[in-house]
């Protein structure tokens, strides 16, 4: 049963609707869909008496974030807030034990995956609707039609939050753009879904060499270059070179057919064209304009993260507490954060829970490019490799699209060949 509310899952998790049990407070319902998935399988293991716990490497270090992430309440100012994070990651994290001690086989993997992407595409063809509308009705009726699409999704706080601090709007050489958002809150956390299935959308393409996948995958990137998120052009670069690196060093794959390679330098010139004569090239290429408004802002963030890091490097300020030690008077939707996943982390947790979660993603990384029958590992290494360099200045953990899928990747780095058994 809950295999198949897991394959539920992959497929739901960029339609989610939010639940609102009490005033202010936005519930995601996958949040109640992940912990019924382990619960059902507790129950399972615990009727059968075969409860077994994965013995990867990733497993001590997922419990020790977990621990580091609780420890670091003794320095938090509002210990309620620190437990509404704490919550929120208990919510998803026990999904790495349900898949890591699972059995699986390459067709059980194989059809979610397929969902994953299936998800990204269908996502990916919301977010060129929306994105196409401001040509048809113009900005503003365009931006009020999609905050009515959005609330129920959105919940009704975290809408009103998300409609206040919007960034749904760019402006690129004195034009503005309603940039693509889909059913996501913002457009960066849109990039970090759709760059983090890109590669295992590939990763189906050319182990297949289906058409409607290679069609799919050209839909997500599109989609996320609209995105107009430089942390994510970052992230899609690194994943994109990161598979085809070792796609193209596999002896099995390597030059098999004229198609890999024409497709491979294809892509290339598409993207330089791209790149050189577009908004999307010009909005990149403005990461590394250090005067730029946002650049500046954000470097000043930084510095004065590693002020208050330097302060705190044990404990931090408590998870979830960052925003007061900025801004005394905020509220807990205010969107106060670090703008860099790991410094985040160290200001938040302690400088050793940061180091603790740079380790996650790397062993996992490393144990998924290990995997040398199926490009499927490739594509969750990848996506690994997406999400890492995006967090470089973008915050994604703390997100009801971006975590489970990110825990569902780092739970396959945790599985062996041998438990590829048919269940």
């Amino acid at each position: 049963m809950y295999y198949y509310l897991l394959l539920f899952l992959a497929l739901y998790l960029p339609f989610q609707i939010a639940l609102n049990p009490t005033q202010g407070i936005d519930l995601a319902s996958v949040r109640i869909l992940a912990l019924l998935i382990f619960f059902l399988w507790l129950l399972r293991g615990l009727k059968e008496k075969k409860l077994v716990l994965t013995s990867s490497s990733v497993s001590p270090l997922i419990i020790s974030f977990l621990f580091f992430c609780l420890f670091s309440t003794f320095a938090s100012q509002n210990i309620q807030w620190s437990v509404r994070k704490l919550l929120f990651l208990l919510s998803f994290f026990p999904l790495f034990f349900v898949i890591s001690a699972s059995l699986w086989n390459k067709e059980k993997i194989k059809l979610l995956s397929n969902l994953l992407v299936l998800g990204a595409f269908l996502t990916a063809i919301i977010g060129l609707f929306q994105f196409s509308l401001q040509f048809i009705l113009g900005i503003d009726t365009s931006l009020s039609l999609w905050e009515k699409i959005t609330t129920p999704l959105l919940g009704n706080s975290f809408s009103q939050s998300v409609f206040q601090h919007s960034s749904w709007l760019v402006n690129i050489n004195n034009r503005t753009f309603f940039r693509a958002t889909s059913l996501f809150p913002d457009p960066h956390m849109l990039s970090f879904y759709l760059n983090m299935l890109f590669p295992l959308s590939l990763a189906i393409y050319f182990s297949s060499f289906e058409k409607k996948y290679a069609f799919i995958s050209a839909v997500i990137l599109l989609a996320s270059l609209l995105t107009f998120s430089r942390g994510g052009y970052f992230g899609l670069l690194a994943g994109t070179i990161f598979f085809f690196s070792f796609f193209l060093a596999r002896k099995k794959y390597q030059l098999k057919t004229a198609s890999t390679v024409a497709i491979f330098f294809a892509s290339i010139l598409v993207i330089f064209f791209v790149f050189f004569t577009t908004p999307i090239g010009q909005r990149f290429f403005s990461s590394f304009n250090s005067q730029e408004g946002s650049n500046s802002e954000r470097i000043k963030i930084w510095n004065k993260t590693i002020e208050i890091i330097q302060e705190n490097p044990l404990l931090g300020v408590g998870i979830g507490n960052y925003p007061l030690s900025i801004e005394p008077a905020s509220t807990y939707r205010d969107p106060i954060y670090a703008h860099n996943t790991y410094l985040d982390l160290a200001v938040e947790t302690g400088i050793i829970t940061s180091l603790i979660w740079i380790a996650i993603l790397f062993l996992s990384i490393f144990n998924l490019t290990q995997n040398k029958t199926s490009l499927i590992f490739l594509g969750f290494s990848s996506g690994i490799v997406s999400f890492s360099a995006h967090s470089f200045f973008d915050t994604a953990i703390f997100s009801v699209h971006v975590l489970p899928l990110l825990i569902i990747f780092i739970a396959f780095s945790a599985i062996k060949e041998k438990s590829y058994e048919l269940v």
